[in-house]
């Protein structure tokens, strides 16, 4: 991989807020000495969960996405709620509030940054298995849908172009290369 040596933020300043994310434009020197400036969402992290049942299907969530005004099938995900907070307990929160289903222990899947180019947004995927049933706890503004399923009938839906979110497509090519 090159070195980041040759590329030197000179400048940072906000230009917009919002409830999640928080919008900035840099100011950069470039190796070849020119001055460009890029834009740059700024993101607290975020955990997601691979909820796998005992007998290998996996659960997921259906819910409206107003980015792109309409609903999407994606593992239960959400940022996390502080500055520090282990990801593998805010998978197991999102996995509890989303799904109404419990589990004990998180395993770390992987990590990736959602969208590099613009956004430092990084997400650790959990994979957890021996779920129970508990009661689901949406917050106020949720409205989601448990779908279950196998894994090879989502890595079809991926490839028919149902499921588009990529930490949905992560998780369930992780899986399936470590485990199927």
């Amino acid at each position: 991989m090159g070195e980041n040596k040759k590329f030197q933020r000179i400048g940072r300043r906000m230009v917009g807020k919002g409830h999640v994310y928080q919008l900035y434009e840099d100011e950069l020197i470039l190796p070849d000495k020119r001055k460009v400036y890029y834009d740059h969402v700024e993101h607290m992290g975020a955990a997601a969960v691979l909820p796998v049942l005992e007998d290998g299907r996996v659960i997921l969530v259906s819910q409206y996405r107003n980015s792109i005004e309409r609903m999407t099938l994606e593992i239960p995900a959400g940022g996390l709620s502080y500055i520090g907070e282990p990801t593998d307990k805010a998978a197991l929160r999102e996995l509890e509030e989303e799904t109404g289903y419990r589990g004990d222990k998180a395993e770390l899947l992987l990590k990736f940054c959602s969208a590099p180019a613009f956004c430092n947004e990084k997400i650790d995927i959990y994979l957890v298995r021996h779920l129970r049933k508990v009661e689901q706890k949406l917050d106020e503004d949720e409205f989601i849908d448990v779908v279950i399923e196998t894994v090879e009938n989502l890595i079809k839906k991926i490839y028919m172009g149902e499921i588009e979110d990529s930490k949905t497509m992560a998780a369930l090519f992780a899986y399936a290369y470590k485990f199927c």
